[in-house]
């Protein structure tokens, strides 16, 4: 069994601290599929803001 790699980890948790100002415990909290879920919803929200189509770094569909 392959363990989710720590450099993805610590992206989410940073996107998401970022945007939202939530704290390191509270994304932590979040089951994995959750944190993925509002790294996509900031992803939009900032393209929808910027005009852009190019999909983040982060985003997963």
């Amino acid at each position: 069994m392959r363990g989710y790699p720590l450099d993805r980890l610590h992206e989410e948790v940073a996107f998401i601290a970022y945007h939202f100002h939530w704290s390191f415990e509270e994304i932590m909290n979040l089951e994995h599929r959750d944190r993925q879920r509002w790294c996509e919803e900031i992803s939009r929200i900032n393209r929808r803001l910027s005009g852009e189509k190019q999909r983040s770094i982060l985003e997963v569909e």
